[in-house]
């Protein structure tokens, strides 16, 4: 599950149309992440954010992980939103000039080449069709400097022996229930899409994808937070309809659903033809 990165203000007001993610955010959900809280705190451990890298994240969206990138307080911070609503809420996280969330793509971020130390992106590439996939971890390979990091965490099919046809039969699964276009890789193709970028892989993670199952609810959210959800499904019969129709989806997904963190480095030298 994840978000996408059209203007909240051109999404569909009616609860019935509105995309899942943006549906998820309204009733109060604030991670938003496939593999949750867990997978990214894993993700940006082993990153290594240092207090001299200069951090970009790509479609950063409310800034959940902008925060806690913030706590390790980097010599630089530029996250690249296209919605301007989430990039002001990301600029109010901090008022160090050093920090900073710019309106932009994230396959044309217009930042200077090996300009950042550290790259992140999160649930935002399997909304993605693959032509833009790849231009976005082209965009990342080109702003790292030689040595630089680069943090994915995506939702992902499984298992990497998944044939198309039960791919496809996912993804159609997943827009029937969440009335996004998803578009979710294996592992292995994941991992793929970054070497074919010219990255080396040096760590991956998989955890299971259950966004919605109330124990992870509570652990990504609080039992506060849990509890404010709940609450706001209690008052909104729509809302409550939609969210058992997408757990629903995701149970039955279950064995062919995942979350995965890839960490990847940028050469020092150029690869041998």
């Amino acid at each position: 599950m994840s978000r996408a990165d059209e203007s909240a203000s051109s999404q569909p007001k009616n609860l019935d149309e509105i995309p899942g993610h943006r549906l998820l955010a309204r009733m109060g959900k604030q991670a938003l992440r496939p593999g949750g809280r867990e997978l990214t705190d894993r993700l940006i451990k082993e990153v290594g954010i240092r207090p001299a890298d200069h951090v970009v994240e790509l479609a950063p969206g409310a800034g959940a992980t902008a925060a806690l990138i913030l706590k390790h307080t980097p010599a630089g911070y530029t996250g690249i939103e296209r919605d301007e609503q989430a990039a002001a809420r990301v600029n109010s996280l901090d008022d160090n000039f050093r920090y900073r969330c710019i309106v932009g793509i994230a396959q044309q971020t217009h930042l200077a080449q090996n300009s950042a130390h550290v790259v992140l992106c999160e649930a935002f590439l399997a909304m993605q069709p693959d032509d833009v996939k790849a231009q976005v971890v082209a965009e990342a390979f080109r702003i790292l400097r030689p040595g630089g990091r680069f943090g994915l965490h995506e939702l992902s099919l499984r298992p990497d022996s998944l044939d198309p046809a039960a791919q496809q039969e996912v993804r159609a699964e997943l827009l029937r229930s969440t009335q996004v276009s998803v578009f979710p890789l294996t592992s292995g193709d994941w991992c793929g899409l970054l070497k074919r970028a010219g990255f080396q892989i040096t760590h991956q993670s998989e955890t299971e994808m259950r966004i919605l199952e109330p124990a992870r609810i509570i652990k990504d959210e609080s039992l506060l937070g849990a509890a404010k959800i709940a609450w706001n499904l209690t008052k909104s019969p729509v809302a409550r309809k939609r969210v058992r129709a997408m757990r629903r989806t995701f149970r039955q997904q279950s064995d062919r659903l995942g979350a995965v963190a890839i960490v990847a480095v940028k050469p020092k030298r150029p690869a041998l033809p």
